[in-house]
């Protein structure tokens, strides 16, 4: 997630080329990592790993420490020297990279860089539904989004997906629907079909069998979703993209009065911090959110004044949980504004700086970590609920919402 001005980030590390590149964003965005969908998390969480490469050096050196910039003078020299000598600048670093323990540090090549921010933008390049797989091992539409060329061609939640582009579909996980969604290049690479191409799907409803074809299309994300249960109002917000935390602000000013906030942070991977500070803002009057350093030089981030501070508040976390969505956990934890519910969040407190590499690429690397208001580190340890429920979260929150004063 993106620290305020260019320069720094806080976010999960790359997930490496091939067919990892189909989940490549789903801990930043989940929605918008699919023209279908991808389980917000774990999955995600799950491959995350350096890509590896030939040394582009002829003797080892010693590896640098993550976070003191040690790693940073080296990723560049290192690159900066392999393409003065025509070899390739990206993988060069990712030697460096992979030696050097930082667990979040990262290449990325310039598509999928620019990938990447248009994901933070809130936009993806889809058909506008979201999948999910049947206990059987089917696929059907789990939802079709507003005004997509899937709704706009009658698809609708229940519809069963048979094959895309003659591909059965039947059996393959929630990543490899997406792909050939998304259109992916067939060997795995980062080559992805663009807004305007057409995919087939066969489709069927109770006994009708049919043969759809829809245009791709750039859509905008849906990060955040609001609806109303009863004196109760269910904020889930999926990824911190640009915008999101304005529209959490929004949700919270147009909830009735005397109505509770149910905040669904499960699966968030983060996104931008600012986004975070900035739906931080609508349940605090001004305050601290957060510190970070960079390079032993702390900052501190504070909410913007005026925020809701009566309205009862529960947010719900899992170990999908992470980054920007565990900073804005923390800030209303630590601040005593709202009562957390759920499972122990993923633990992803650190801060990586982008540098951009001779070829294009970018390497993104840890220079530091953030801390809650009370001064809890998060990376490595993530943030315990308050209340612990391992099943049947959301009716638990519920409940302990309804204690707090709020209709359940």
């Amino acid at each position: 997630m993106s620290l305020p001005g260019p320069a720094y980030s806080l976010r999960p590390r790359h997930l490496g080329r091939g067919a990892a590149l189909t989940v490549l964003f789903a801990a930043v965005l989940v929605t918008a990592a699919a023209t279908g969908a991808l389980p917000p998390g774990d999955e995600a969480d799950a491959a995350r790993a350096v890509r590896g490469g030939p040394s582009a050096h002829p003797a080892p050196r010693p590896a640098p420490r993550p976070g003191d910039g040690a790693v940073r003078d080296e990723v560049v020299r290192a690159a900066a020297e392999a393409a003065a000598d025509g070899k390739s600048a990206a993988k060069a670093a990712e030697e460096v990279v992979s030696r050097s323990g930082d667990r979040w540090g990262a290449v990325y090549d310039r598509s999928e860089y620019e990938d990447y921010q248009r994901a933070l933008d809130g936009s993806y390049t889809g058909v506008g539904l979201w999948a999910r797989r049947t206990a059987d091992g089917r696929v059907e539409v789990a939802r079709v989004q507003d005004g997509g060329p899937a709704q706009r061609a009658g698809l609708r939640p229940g519809d069963r997906l048979r094959t895309i582009d003659g591909r059965p579909v039947r059996g393959r996980t929630a990543a490899e629907v997406v792909a050939l969604l998304r259109g992916d290049g067939p060997d795995g690479g980062a080559a992805r079909a663009q807004a305007g191409t057409r995919v087939a799907l066969d489709v069927q409803r109770g006994t009708r069998v049919w043969t759809v074809t829809l245009r791709r299309a750039r859509l905008a994300a849906e990060a955040v979703t609001v609806r109303r249960v009863g004196d109760v109002v269910l904020i889930r917000v999926s990824a911190f993209t640009r915008g999101s935390g304005a529209r959490v602000r929004e949700a919270v000013a147009r909830a009735p009065a005397g109505a509770g906030v149910l905040l669904d942070l499960r699966g968030n991977g983060g996104g931008l911090v600012t986004e975070a500070v900035d739906a931080a803002s609508a349940f605090l009057d001004g305050g601290l959110v957060a510190t970070y350093d960079v390079h032993g030089r702390e900052t501190a981030l504070y909410a913007e004044p005026g925020g809701d501070t009566g309205r009862p508040v529960v947010a719900l976390i899992d170990g999908g949980t992470m980054s920007a969505a565990e900073l804005l956990t923390g800030a209303l934890k630590d601040r005593g504004r709202a009562v957390t519910v759920g499972a122990r969040t993923f633990g992803k407190g650190s801060v990586q700086m982008p540098s951009s590499l001779p070829d294009g690429s970018v390497a993104e690397l840890t220079v530091g970590h953030y801390r809650t208001p009370a001064g809890a580190t998060v990376d490595g340890r993530g943030i315990a609920p308050d209340v612990p429920a391992p099943a049947r979260a959301e009716e638990r929150a519920r409940t302990v919402l309804s204690g707090l004063g709020a209709g359940a």
